[in-house]
This record gives C-alpha cells, sequence and structure tokens, in this order.
C-alpha cells in the first residue's frame, strides 16, 4: 500500500486523491472482515488506515467523502442469514495511538462540556476484545433475538448459534421488560490451537485440503456465522458484555455501575475493567492491561476508555458513526526493513505528480507491505515543505535500506535510512519537471507541496483520474462502469468527459453490438449498463457537485453548499456573479478581504459555514475556465438536477434563518449551541452579513456584534437564546 506523508504536510490535492484510495480500500477490508470472514489485511493495518482517514478529514473537513469509512460500520450483512434492523445503530469506536491522543480526547470532551483541567471527570478503561460484536434482545428476562452488527444498522439474526454459547443466558432475572445486551465474542488462545489441529485431522481423515483459521478472532466471527448451529454449538466460543442498546429502563447512573449491573444479572464482564479520574490514570492503566496482554488467554488490541457519567454521555452525543464519549487506544505496531527497488510516479486526477516507493516486499505487523507514497520531492530529499531537516537530512536513494512502520497514520510509512548500507553507484533522486504521462511542464506553484501537470484534459492520465472520480460510489455510482471500464473506453475513444457516459447509446445506435463483443460483456451486462446510466439521469445537487471533481470541492463542502443554495441554477448564478465582483478579480487574499464590502456575492459564498476562501476561489475559477464549463454545462443539459429539500423542522422558530454565534456562551459550549440550532434547521454562519436573521451575542462579543447593530439585524444574548428555541 502506498505510504503517505504526515497529514500537517498534506496539500489538498493530495488529501483527495489518498481519502479516495482510502475509501476503496477500507469499503473491500470491512466487507472481507465483518462479512466474509476473511481479511485482507491485519486488524493493524487495518486500525492504521481508518486512522489516517480520520486524520485528513479532521484536517481537510471540506472533502469528507459521501463514502466516508468514517461513515461505515462494518459491511453490510451476508445473504445466508435473515437481517435485523437494530434499534440503535451499533457504532464503532475513534481510535487513539499514543498518550498525547488520549490528553486529547479528554481536553477535547472538557471543552465540549465547558469543563476546567482541574474539574472532576471520571472515566472508565477495559481492555478492548478483539473479537465480534454481538447484540442480545432480551423481553421479559428471555432471549428473542441476536445480531451481529453488521453495518451497524442492519446485522445478521445469529440467535439459534447464540443460543449454543454457555456464556450467554437464555433467561435473566430482575431484569427490564427490554434488555438489550452489546458485547464480543471471542475465543481463547488454547482453545484456537485446538480447534485448528482438529481440523487439520478431519481434512486428513477425509482426504481433502487442510482448512484453518488465520487467528482467534476469524475463528470466532467464522464459527458464529455457520448456517448450522450445530457446528457452532462444537466451537469453543466466549461471551463478554460491555454495552448495552435499547433498554425499558436505565441501567444505572454511570457506566460503571451499569457494568457491575450487568455481571449482576449472569452475564461476564471483564475484571480488568477499572475506574480512573484523568487521563494519566488511563495512560497507567493502559501500561498495566499491556503489561498483561500476552498472559491473558485471550486477544485484545487496546484499551477503550469511557466517559463514566451517563448523563455526560448523553450531552456529548455522537458523531456519525462514533461517540464522542469513547475512544480505543490501540497497542503500537511493528517496524521492518527493507530495500527500496525503485520509485514510480503516478499523476493523479489534478495532475499531481505523486512519487510512489517500490519496495522488496516485507511482513508488518502481519501485512505484506511492497509500496509506500513518498509524498512528493521534499520528503525524498530529506527536508519538510518549509525546507527543515528531516530523518537527520537523509535522502532517500534508490538501493536503500528503510526502516518501514504501520502506527497510527495507518499506512506504512518509511521511518528512516540506513545508510551504511547505501550502495555506493546510489544517486540523489531526480524529481521529474516533466508529466511522465503527456510530456507537459510539472509546476510546482509557490506555497505548493507537490509538482502539477499543465496538461489539464490533455494529460491521459488527468482525463481519466476526473472520470474514475466521476464514477466513484460517493458520486454518481454507475452500476457497472467502474474504473476498469472507465480505462477501457477511454482508451477506445468511447468517452472523454463525464457528458459522452450519457451520450453512449445514442452515439453507437443501440450499442450493444459493438459492447457486447467486448470481452467480459454480453447482452445482459450491456444492457445493464445503459439501465444503469439513465438511472443516473437523476441526480441530487450535492452528489453532482462533488462528481464534477473541483479541486478543494470534497463531499462535506458538496453537501454544505447544496443546503445552502438548494438548486443547482441558484448556486450557478451566485457563482458566476461572483466571478465578476472585485474578489474575484483581487490577485491575492489581503486584496480580496478588502474587496468583501463591494462582493456581495463573494461574501455568501464565504460566509456559508465550512466554506472558505480557497475553496470559493476554485470554484469561481473553475466555473469560469471555458474549456471546464463547457463540460459542466454539457453535462448539466443531460441531467436532471434535484434540488436539496429544506430539512424537517416544523414548530422550530429558528427553521431557515442564518445564526451567527459570537462572544462567550456560558451554560453551553459553542459546539453544543451550533449542533443545536443546525437540528432545528437553522443555517450557522461564521460571519454577519446583509442575509444574517439573528445573532446570539454572549460576553466579549465585538465586531460581528457591532456589525449587527450596524445592519439592523436582531441580537439576542444567550438567555434570550435558549427561550427562543424553548423545547423545539
Amino acid at each position: 500500500m502506498a505510504e503517505t506523508k504526515p497529514v500537517e504536510h498534506l496539500s489538498i490535492e493530495e488529501a483527495t486523491e489518498e481519502l479516495a484510495q482510502l475509501a476503496g480500500r477500507l469499503a473491500a477490508a470491512n466487507t472481507a472482515y465483518h462479512r466474509d470472514d476473511s481479511p485482507l489485511m491485519s486488524d493493524a493495518e487495518y486500525d492504521a488506515l481508518r486512522t489516517r482517514n480520520a486524520a485528513i478529514e479532521a484536517r481537510f473537513p471540506e472533502l469528507i467523502r459521501a463514502d466516508s469509512p468514517s461513515d461505515q460500520v462494518g459491511a453490510a450483512p451476508a445473504e445466508g442469514f435473515s437481517k435485523i434492523t437494530h434499534r440503535l445503530r451499533m457504532l464503532s469506536l475513534a481510535n487513539a495511538f499514543d498518550a498525547d491522543d488520549i490528553r486529547e480526547f479528554d481536553r477535547a470532551i472538557r471543552s465540549f462540556l465547558g469543563l476546567a483541567e482541574a474539574d472532576p471527570l471520571a472515566y472508565t478503561a477495559e481492555p478492548k476484545i478483539d473479537g465480534l460484536s454481538l447484540s442480545l434482545r432480551y423481553e421479559a428476562g428471555r432471549l428473542v433475538q441476536a445480531a451481529t452488527r453488521g453495518d451497524g444498522t442492519t446485522g445478521e439474526n445469529v440467535t439459534a448459534n447464540a443460543r449454543t454459547i454457555d456464556d450467554i443466558p437464555q433467561r435473566i432475572d430482575d431484569a427490564p421488560e427490554i434488555l438489550e445486551v452489546r458485547g464480543e465474542v471471542y475465543m481463547r488462545h488454547a482453545e484456537f490451537e485446538a480447534l485448528n489441529e482438529r481440523l487439520r485431522d478431519e481434512a486428513v481423515r477425509a482426504d481433502r485440503p487442510a482448512r484453518s483459521f488465520a487467528n482467534p478472532r476469524n475463528a470466532a466471527a467464522g464459527s458464529l456465522r455457520q448456517l448450522d448451529p450445530e457446528i457452532t454449538r462444537a466451537r469453543p466460543l466466549h461471551f463478554f458484555a460491555y454495552a448495552w442498546g435499547e433498554t425499558s429502563e436505565p441501567l444505572a447512573a454511570t457506566q460503571m455501575a451499569a457494568i457491575e449491573q450487568l455481571a449482576l444479572l449472569g452475564f461476564k464482564t471483564n475484571p480488568l475493567t477499572r475506574l480512573c479520574d484523568s487521563a494519566e490514570a488511563l495512560l497507567e492503566h493502559y501500561r498495566t492491561i499491556e503489561a498483561q496482554r500476552a498472559t491473558l488467554g485471550y486477544d485484545i488490541d487496546g484499551v477503550v476508555y469511557k466517559v463514566n457519567d451517563l448523563a455526560l454521555q448523553a450531552r456529548l452525543g455522537f458523531r456519525s458513526t462514533t461517540p464522542r464519549w469513547a475512544i480505543a487506544h490501540k497497542f503500537p505496531a511493528e517496524l521492518a526493513w527493507t530495500r527500496l527497488e525503485g520509485i514510480d510516479i503516478q499523476v493523479g486526477r489534478t495532475g499531481a505528480l505523486s512519487p510512489v516507493a517500490r519496495l522488496a516486499p516485507v511482513t508488518v505487523g502481519g501485512v505484506v507491505v511492497s509500496n509506500a507514497t513518498l509524498h512528493n520531492e521534499d520528503y525524498i530529499a530529506g527536508r519538510d515543505n518549509a525546507g527543515a531537516e528531516i530523518r537527520g537530512g537523509r535522502d532517500i536513494r534508490v538501493g536503500d535500506w528503510v526502516q518501514v512502520y504501520r502506527a497510527g497514520d495507518v499506512i506504512p510509512k518509511i521511518a528512516d535510512v540506513d545508510l551504511s548500507k547505501r550502495p555506493v553507484e546510489a544517486e540523489p533522486y531526480a524529481f521529474p519537471h516533466l508529466c511522465p504521462v503527456c510530456g507537459s511542464q510539472a509546476i510546482r506553484e509557490e506555497g505548493d507541496s507537490v509538482r502539477r501537470c499543465s496538461g489539464g484534459m490533455i494529460c491521459a492520465a488527468q482525463a481519466v483520474e476526473k472520470l474514475k472520480h466521476f464514477v466513484s460510489r460517493a458520486a454518481f455510482d454507475i452500476e457497472g462502469l467502474g474504473a476498469k471500464q472507465v480505462e477501457q473506453f477511454y482508451a477506445d475513444g468511447w468517452i472523454n468527459t463525464p457528458a459522452d457516459i450519457f451520450d453512449l447509446k445514442e452515439k453507437y445506435g443501440s450499442g450493444l453490438q459493438q459492447l457486447q463483443n467486448r470481452e467480459g460483456w454480453g447482452e445482459k451486462s450491456a444492457n445493464n449498463l445503459f439501465r444503469a446510466i439513465d438511472e443516473r439521469r437523476r441526480i441530487p445537487l450535492n452528489r453532482f457537485l462533488f462528481a464534477l471533481g473541483i479541486r478543494h470541492l470534497g463531499e462535506v463542502a458538496a453537501a454544505t453548499l447544496a443546503r445552502h443554495f438548494g438548486s443547482w441554477e441558484r448556486l450557478r448564478a451566485a457563482v458566476d456573479s461572483a466571478a465578476e465582483e472585485p474578489a474575484a478579480k483581487a490577485n491575492d487574499a489581503k486584496a480580496r478581504k478588502a474587496a468583501l464590502a463591494e462582493s456581495p456575492n463573494w461574501e455568501e459564498l464565504v460566509s456559508v459555514d465550512g466554506i472558505g476562501d480557497t475553496l470559493v476561489q476554485s470554484l469561481v475559477a473553475a466555473m469560469h475556465q471555458p474549456a471546464e464549463r463547457e463540460v459542466i454545462d454539457a453535462l448539466a443539459e443531460r441531467l436532471e438536477i434535484e434540488d436539496v429539500a429544506a430539512p424537517d423542522s416544523s414548530g422550530s422558530p429558528v427553521a431557515g434563518k442564518t445564526v451567527v454565534f459570537t462572544g462567550t456562551l456560558e451554560k453551553m459550549t459553542r459546539a453544543e449551541a451550533k449542533a443545536r440550532a443546525e437540528a432545528l434547521g437553522a443555517k450557522v454562519s461564521g460571519s454577519v452579513s446583509a442575509k444574517t436573521d439573528l445573532v446570539v451575542a454572549g460576553p466579549g462579543a465585538g465586531s460581528k456584534a457591532k456589525k449587527a447593530a450596524e445592519l439592523g439585524i436582531e441580537t439576542l444574548d444567550e438567555d434570550g437564546w435558549l427561550s427562543l428555541i424553548g423545547s423545539a
């Protein structure tokens, strides 16, 4: 897998391309791991990939994709089981990999809740079992349903199988009328070895190839997900309870007390669970558990921390797939040395030249690594984007022995170079100044960390990558038209721009004869493709915007613009008007800022919460570059672009209004206030303009409150805001 440079050194272009790669790899890994019990990578690599993805999304929130791995939990259920919809979603946990991550976790929670560093805040800490998540539903004390996590919303019905596990009670006394217990199914090391030995012996006796499990987690998952419950019964499975879903009444007021209550009801809970009163106490217990890891007799891959007070958990709430009040502190990964055999240059969708290290294959953390991205020419030369030395100034050369590691950065990284093993003939790497695909100049603009091919659409690599992006899952997601088909059709001259996709059938008559004569195609698959294309002639505005592949315009930003403007016509008009205003014609950020007073449409775009000046510049430039605008207009003519409906906020006094918060809020944090306003259908903006409807000003409000007064905009203090929204 390609390596990537530190997140803080990524350009937006690099981040966009890497997020697309991560989405594909993680989707495949989720299916293989959660549904097929046949992992494509080790847990450490998977964790590293997810962490890398999350780190990039945190630094570039405007680039978050619709198919972001951060929004995915597990994988869709297999077809062999009936489906069960979880009453409350089974979410995954965010990951941390070092002490600073845990201190930041504690700081972020305190900041969200408005707590000072000295204020008491308790957490629980428990081993993170490396098994298969399972949900058990009890009604009137009787086990009525068991389901795997699946994709977090829908799981597999494994009730009959769960009934065969001794650690899972069939009936419980003194339980709430409805109680959903969640935990982990796992297998002990000794029992895992015995199972594999038994499977090998059975294969020998039956004269067939031996099948064994790669690790205890796979064995547990494969055993629980047998279509024949009797096979499950014969497997040594165990269950630790650590959480709950739907309950008809609360188990307790705290996480620790709730776990103790589960134990009283007859469930096995982990004896290493502890109550901790600080981030440092969490880290101390982490070290205690890590020291015992080899002697536990079952696999763990980290320690889970949770805010103890359940009322505070409720206040903290959830992100899209993870709770804010919990985190998994993973154990560190491994290091390995190998030889750098070559450096290739790949050209991305926006022309970025990305160097890729070709390595002699080496196993790192249970996964064979043969590629690593080298980020850019500075990274290869041993310096960062500012010119400061990295790796002690040691450059990277073909033939070098390099140290590869995989940890919190998820993707393999080159940590160091062993100069004592450098071949005498090794020469400093000369980064190309010409595009290796089309031969155009590769230009590095001031302030940019990468070189970019200047060929634009004449560069086949850029054209193909743009088309691949267009048909990707988060964009048009045309079934039957993936990366391989795009490359084939482009090479044959069938498609050069996105609009060509929607002309395929018309341009080639029925298209059937020419298409079905191709390898891998037949009449049915050709008809299916044309039908899939027709189904995408109607597309939501946010997906249309993201599919355009405009630099800096990620999925989150596309959704934000779609919600704000509502329709393609209104957004296009705003961008067209902004292009004629002084801010668009200013040649630097300072001049643009000074010109904003004369640029109402530019200011409207910039003032949309989450949309910055860089993105607006890119959007305006793309829409008014003649060749690119021609491509966009030709595409829009062939589509029905759906307007974005306003959220259902009936009864809300602020629905559809633009609200600005300024100054200090004393009864809730800024994050809570923003989340509440958006939930009520309001648009939260970071700046005051003539289009602002309401300003909520706390102590210390400055220029925004002053501007609101000058514009005659209604202004409330925090109490007035709370009174306005009431219980809506």
